[in-house]
């Protein structure tokens, strides 16, 4: 038997034979020079078509995509004719370089960039490195490199997945996903979330592992295992079981004596609003407005923004919906808005500071949100992302109240605007804890890198003492404005509870979260809670804060989470 430990970021116990992804796609052969006949100009229009009909391809399977896979196409069908990666590509077929290897070469060097800058902007370069095997897959008249085709299911194994590919897979073939690099917030742990797909990232060693090999991955505990015996597959049988009752929300969320904690959906654009209504979420706690303005060279129009945000709206009437202002730079640079030249993106103008930089996008915003609220019966709240200080989170008030909108907020993802919680919502009237983000900047870590994942971990003591800090200025001098936690953390339901012992009045998440997280804050009363709250904060790591909030929740081993 050999085991594998890794990072589960997605819970789920399946026993299947794995299958490897195929290996990449072949490079053009070094120093491949035009084809005679060929000139650079012909050479130059053909990679061009190419990159188009990869953007077009990439367009057409996000339109049929929803949520984080939706966003996740979007962007890398952005970075399908990026300018950069098109002009050096052109650049090197003008010196009689072939296309195919002219693109290989420009986009290697564009990758390492971005590696090079950390980060957000090092996780692009899996997209770029994606976008350059369908660019050539497409010059050769190939297909394109993907998942593999199987008539009966399997777990894939990569050394990590391209995001085109784990957007479209299918989970009644593949039914678990393992990396061998990969982070917690990398690509594939957040669909593998979004799908319900048992996930072990950063699991060193397990993309040697042959075909046909049967394993038993274990989503919750982050491990996988050869040889799976009699344990491991009633393990899997009892999942299962489970798994179709952990798919059933009844629409409210509260602990064992009656303490109310809303559980709310995070979504990108309206599908993802209707489907999350269905699963029976209370509301919306994160609206990403960023599907309005991706793929786009210039801002859209109030009449697009309008409709787009209304589409959300009309999904959960009479139910809150919070609407979080566009979150441009790091990951999701945009032409008309953001510098892709900066140093370090991650901690550059992103966010609520685009403002300062762009006048006016902001501006623009908030009113299509506010023409899009009116006639709408949901109640619409309105949140700034990367606010760092008080004066910041007045000046955005002082936007909102400009533009009609009486529920200015809010992301707590930087470590100031949690300590000084208290002054910030002085100025507004609620916060919502954006974890992903307050964990990275909190310990320094990429949150996209598998040697990093035990840095970048929410279970942090750190985090969850920020979180803390966070609630108790809410509390101080009677302020008692909401805090929420908006970041993957509210969807692990044993964290789920620590939170709500620290105080947190509402957890938004994937709409698959919902069902799991409600059944164990049901199995303890907000006492309880408080006492793990206080258990976890006192641990000296994350390991032994996520073990000794485990060990008072039974039910996450019952039910296999």
């Amino acid at each position: 038997m050999q085991n594998f430990p890794g990072v589960g970021v997605s819970p789920g116990r399946i026993v299947a034979p794995v299958r490897q992804m195929p290996r990449p796609l072949a490079d053009p052969p070094a120093g491949e020079k035009l084809a005679p006949g060929t000139t650079a100009e012909d050479a130059a229009e053909a990679l061009k078509a190419a990159a188009r009909t990869v953007q077009e391809e990439l367009r057409r399977r996000a339109a049929e995509a929803a949520g984080d896979a939706k966003a996740v196409l979007e962007a890398t069908a952005l970075m399908a004719t990026d300018p950069m990666l098109i002009k050096a590509a052109v650049k090197l077929i003008n010196t009689g370089t072939s296309a195919e290897r002219a693109v290989w070469e420009a986009a290697e060097a564009v990758a390492a960039m971005l590696v090079s800058l950390g980060g957000y902007m090092a996780e692009r370069a899996t997209d770029v490195l994606d976008v350059r095997a369908r660019i050539v897959a497409a010059l050769r008249g190939v297909p394109a490199p993907g998942i593999p085709a199987s008539a009966t299911p399997f777990i894939l194994v990569a050394e990590d997945l391209a995001p085109a590919d784990t957007a479209t897979l299918d989970p009644s073939v593949v039914v678990a996903l393992v990396t061998a690099g990969g982070g917690p917030q990398s690509h594939t742990a957040i669909i593998a979330r979004s799908l319900g797909l048992p996930a072990v990232v950063a699991a060193a060693g397990v993309d040697r592992l042959p075909d046909g090999t049967e394993v038993y991955v274990d989503g919750a505990a982050g491990t996988i295992s050869t040889e799976p015996g009699e344990g491991e597959r009633a393990a899997a049988t009892a999942w299962a079981a489970n798994a179709s009752t952990l798919a059933v929300f009844t629409g409210r969320g509260t602990t064992a004596d009656g303490h109310l904690v809303p559980l709310l959906a995070n979504v990108g654009g309206a599908k993802d609003a209707v489907k999350a209504a269905a699963a029976g979420a209370e509301g919306v706690g994160l609206l990403r407005t960023e599907f309005c303005f991706l793929e786009r060279e210039t801002e859209p129009s109030n009449a697009e923004q309008v409709e787009a945000y209304r589409g959300v709206f009309d999904a959960f009437p009479g139910r809150k919906v919070v609407v979080r202002t566009l979150d441009a730079g790091a990951d999701k640079p945009l032409p008309f808005l953001t510098d892709a030249t900066e140093p370090n993106p991650a901690l550059g103008v992103r966010g609520y500071r685009t403002d300062a930089a762009s006048p006016g996008v902001l501006e623009r915003q908030l009113a299509a949100i506010a023409e899009a609220a009116t006639g709408s019966t949901a109640d619409v709240w309105v949140m700034a992302p990367m606010i760092s200080t008080a004066a910041e989170a007045a000046h955005f008030a002082s936007l909102c109240a400009a533009a009609g909108l009486k529920t200015p907020g809010v992301m707590v993802e930087v470590p100031s605007a949690a300590v000084t919680a208290e002054s910030i919502l002085r100025e507004v009237e609620f916060a919502s804890l954006g974890t992903n983000d307050l964990t990275q900047y909190t310990m320094a870590a990429d949150r996209q890198l598998g040697p990093l994942a035990a840095l970048n971990n929410p279970w942090q003591p750190a985090v969850l003492q920020l979180v803390r800090l966070t609630v108790a200025g809410s509390a101080a001098e009677g302020n008692g404005k909401p805090v929420g936690v908006c970041g993957e953390a509210a969807a692990d339901p044993a964290l789920a509870v620590v939170l709500v012992g620290l105080g947190v009045s509402t957890l938004s998440m994937s709409a698959r979260s919902l069902a799991a997280v409600a059944a164990v804050l049901a199995t303890v009363t907000l006492k309880e809670a408080r006492e793990i709250a206080t258990l976890a904060l006192r641990a000296t790591s994350p390991g032994e804060a996520r073990e000794r909030a485990r060990g008072k929740l039974p039910i996450l081993e019952e039910l296999g989470l």
